[in-house]
């Protein structure tokens, strides 16, 4: 937790300062962090389960997290095992059986991408790609990062990534029927 290092009034100041710096940072990134959650969940209850975790993580190593080169790129590392991790538990592949059938819901608005209906369409699509690929498309497009922090986040070589981009575009052109992709401004850049 904060400020477990000093003693007496300053660990209480220390602890304070760190709290306040983490609400700052959370408050200002929780938008783009619920839209990569979106982008990687094809629910958005469990996007926001996603979210949630990744942050419970993140309090509890915010003085670690401070401390890293890109605390932005820290914390998509966090969000995306996160979800990878969610992924590998039998209850988030539960499948709806009765009731009306469940939608996802359109992305939320981003400043200079007017069609709605075709980032829903184009956001459908992702949500029927393996949850590699999705990860990898979505860090490397919407994330803006390279391929080499890519496989660091996913803890993977250069080479997956390289390969699972390829199919994830390729499963995605499958989807929108050879229809290009419309590229979408990246995460934060908006």
């Amino acid at each position: 937790m904060f400020g477990d290092r000093a003693s007496g009034g300053r660990a209480s100041e220390d602890r304070a300062e760190a709290e306040g710096a983490y609400t700052a940072y959370v408050s200002a990134r929780l938008p783009a962090l619920r839209r990569i959650a979106h982008l990687l969940c094809k629910d958005p209850h469990r996007a926001d389960d996603v979210v949630q975790a990744a942050l419970t993580k993140l309090y509890v190593h915010w003085n670690r997290a401070r401390a890293a080169d890109d605390l932005d790129r820290y914390v998509h590392t966090i969000l995306v095992r996160c979800f990878l991790n969610e992924q590998r538990l039998g209850w988030a592949r539960v499948v709806r059986l009765s009731g009306a059938p469940h939608e996802t819901p359109g992305l939320p608005p981003v400043a200079g991408v007017p069609d709605i209906e075709t980032r829903t369409v184009v956001h459908t699509a992702l949500s029927r790609t393996p949850a590699r690929q999705r990860a990898v498309l979505v860090l490397r497009f919407l994330c803006d990062l390279p391929v080499a922090e890519v496989a660091a986040v996913l803890g993977c070589s250069e080479g997956n990534v390289k390969s699972q981009t390829a199919r994830g575009l390729a499963r995605l052109r499958a989807q929108l029927g050879g229809q290009p992709i419309v590229p979408m401004p990246p995460v934060g850049k908006e």
